[in-house]
């Protein structure tokens, strides 16, 4: 990898690790274990307003080299999402969504424009987007609360704006784990709490794709209102099979990722 490229990655590391500061504590546990941390793929999450959508938010990527791989629908969650990869395996998988505001209530889109239109124009750097943090003024809790009751993903969004949602642990490498199970439950036994959504395993052998992730961190931040605990970001780990082929899977499950989105709601840890 490019040194340019490993600073850039560096960047959003440290940034989504100030998010989600369980990713040190995992990787301080599998360095004591002796293993090195390779990275599956890097998640991000966005709007559908053309200023900061996919087509945007990818732009350092396939500046990069990096190409479109798939592309998914998640119908009930009223996203879309595409996937990207380099041609150097060093790289990691990049996963982009977007939320498709149109379909949300009036008043969930009224509230979304909002914020969007008080966006500083001149921050909106496309190669530079991933990592500019909430380009609009200091969110209202009241705001965060209403998008949330109609979509999680939108109030995270607007709490944190523009960062890596999620890194994820390629558990492949891992040299002291023979499967998906005994990482879940070395990080149960550690005091992680894991997000079973589906089922603390998502997806089969079969489908060539298992995941798992551990429940976002909570995070202090600071709203109009005064500071809220709210969720942050989380750690995945993923486990890949051969097809028949004989060829490592790179894609995704659209069922499975449904659930993984899910490592972000304040429902879900509730009941944790």
């Amino acid at each position: 990898m490019k040194t340019q490229d490993q600073q850039f990655f560096q960047r959003l590391w440290q940034q989504y690790a100030a998010l989600a500061p369980s990713a040190h504590r995992i990787h301080a546990l599998f360095g004591a274990r002796g293993e090195e941390v390779e990275n599956d793929h890097i998640a991000f999450r966005t709007f559908d307003d053309p200023r900061i959508n996919i087509s945007v938010l990818r732009t350092p990527f396939l500046k990069m080299g990096y190409e479109e791989k798939g592309e998914y629908q998640f119908v009930e969650k009223k996203l879309r999402a595409c996937h990207y990869e380099h041609p150097d395996p060093g790289y990691p998988r990049i996963f982009i969504s977007e939320l498709k505001t149109a379909e949300l209530s009036a008043a969930s889109q009224t509230l979304i424009r909002g914020f969007l239109e008080n966006m500083d124009s001149a921050k909106i750097v496309a190669e530079e987007l991933v990592y500019a943090g909430r380009l609009w003024p200091k969110p209202k809790h009241d705001v965060y609360t209403h998008l949330q009751q109609e979509s999680e993903y939108a109030a995270w969004v607007y709490a944190y704006g523009f960062c890596a949602n999620h890194f994820t642990v390629y558990t492949n490498s891992l040299q002291s784990f023979s499967s998906l199970q005994e990482v879940n439950s070395f990080l149960e036994a550690t005091g992680f709490k894991l997000n079973k959504s589906g089922g603390e395993i998502k997806g089969t052998p079969a489908q060539l794709l298992e995941q798992s992730s551990i429940l976002a961190d909570r995070i202090e931040v600071a709203f109009e209102e005064g500071t809220y605990t709210v969720p942050g970001c989380y750690y995945e780990f993923a486990r890949r099979y051969k097809d028949a082929a004989g060829n490592i899977y790179m894609g995704f499950i659209a069922a499975s990722a449904d659930k993984i989105f899910e490592s972000t709601d304040s429902a879900l840890a509730a009941r944790s």
